[in-house]
């Protein structure tokens, strides 16, 4: 797993190795051509795209109901302040 960053989207991709390894943990195995033509087969990639954006959805707005206080880095922060 890739260290953790600041981020502004989130990008999700399930690729053709991952098809292929999922198909052989249930017994079976796909080419990378099988796997291409199963994803694009009666809109499958369409449909896992809609689905994994909902369940993004669904975690943002559960994760915003736990109102988890967010810390804001401010530049500067450290600096003494002088009032006139």
């Amino acid at each position: 797993m890739t260290v953790r960053k600041p981020r502004e989207r989130v990008v999700a991709e399930i690729t053709l190795a991952h098809l292929s390894q999922f198909a052989e943990q249930m017994g079976r195995s796909l080419s990378g051509e099988e796997a291409l033509a199963f994803l694009n087969q009666n809109g499958r990639a369409y449909e896992m795209w809609k689905r994994m954006m909902q369940a993004g959805e669904d975690y943002l707005k559960t994760a915003l109901q736990a109102r988890t206080p967010v810390q804001i880095a401010r530049p500067g922060a450290n600096r003494g302040r002088i009032a006139v």
